[in-house]
C-alpha cells in the first residue's frame, strides 16, 4: 500500500527547504496545497487517474511548481515532495542536484507533461535494497574471507 503525503507533511517539507536554502516562508494558496495533497489519489469510475508511483510523484512535483502554493521555493519544494514520496515508498533518487534543477525548470516552463516527468523519475530512481539483504550479503562475504 502506498504512503501518500498529507498537507502538514508538504508544508513541513517546504519549511525545511526554505530554512536550509533561503527564501520567504509562508503559504500563498492553502487550497492549492490541499489540491496537491489529494490529486495523486484521484480516481474516476473506480479507475486511478495516476496508476503508477512515478505518475503520482510527477503530479506532486508538477502541481506544486505550476500552481505556486507557497510564497517562495515552489520548484525546490515540488521536487523535494516528489523525492520524499518516492523514498517513503521504497525508492531512492540517483540523480545529481543539477539534474533535479533542470527537471524543475522543465516543469516550470511547462515543457513536460506528467508522463514525461514520470518517465524521468523512473529513470533516475532505484529500489532501496533491504538492510537485511545488505547485512546478509556482507556476512556471506565475511565468512568467505575466513
Amino acid at each position: 500500500m502506498l504512503k501518500y503525503l498529507n498537507e502538514d507533511e508538504i508544508v513541513l517539507i517546504h519549511q525545511r527547504i526554505v530554512d536550509e536554502t533561503g527564501g520567504l516562508q509562508g503559504i500563498r494558496e492553502l487550497h492549492a496545497i490541499r489540491s496537491v495533497e489529494g490529486q495523486p489519489r484521484q480516481a474516476v469510475f473506480g479507475k486511478k487517474l495516476y496508476p503508477t508511483m512515478y505518475l503520482k510523484a510527477a503530479v506532486y512535483a508538477h502541481n506544486i511548481i505550476a500552481h505556486h502554493p507557497f510564497l517562495d521555493g515552489n520548484k525546490r519544494t515540488g521536487i523535494s515532495v516528489a523525492i520524499v514520496f518516492l523514498e517513503d515508498n521504497g525508492l531512492i533518487a540517483k540523480a545529481k542536484e543539477g539534474d533535479f534543477f533542470n527537471l524543475a525548470l522543465h516543469i516550470a516552463e511547462d515543457k513536460w507533461e506528467y508522463e514525461v516527468i514520470a518517465t524521468w523519475l523512473k529513470e533516475h530512481t532505484k529500489k532501496v535494497t533491504s538492510t537485511k539483504k545488505i547485512g546478509k550479503k556482507y556476512a556471506q562475504k565475511s565468512d568467505k574471507k575466513r
